[in-house]
């Protein structure tokens, strides 16, 4: 794909955010530490980078994705600090329906 949308470039950033989070809760179940927190810094600097460039002047749709994206980032330093999969699963299947969303919006701008 050489031209992407703006929500094209949205959904390919969730997915490489998930890509890595799955890739840290494989690490975290085998006990490799340094293998998950080297996946788990590569998920939230997705997410940093989707936080950092939300347009907050769009409404209440940025504040919410803002409060939503510390959610996760809070979410995976504790899965780190506890070694808890769990948690990054939670954010895994969060960001997944974010990224669903923001399919269904590439789509129809594709369309119209």
């Amino acid at each position: 794909m050489l031209a992407a949308t703006p929500a094209e470039l949205v959904v390919l950033l969730y997915d490489g955010a998930r890509r890595f989070l799955r890739q840290a809760v494989k690490a975290m179940n085998e006990g490799e530490v340094e293998r998950t927190h080297n996946a788990l810094r590569r998920g939230e600097r997705i997410i940093n980078h989707l936080d950092g460039t939300l347009d907050f002047e769009q409404g209440e749709i940025s504040q919410r994705l803002h409060t939503i994206y510390l959610f996760c980032l809070s979410q995976l330093n504790a899965a780190r600090m506890f070694q808890d999969a769990s948690k990054v699963e939670e954010v895994n299947e969060l960001l997944g329906e974010l990224r669903d969303a923001w399919s269904l919006v590439a789509a129809e701008a594709e369309q119209g």
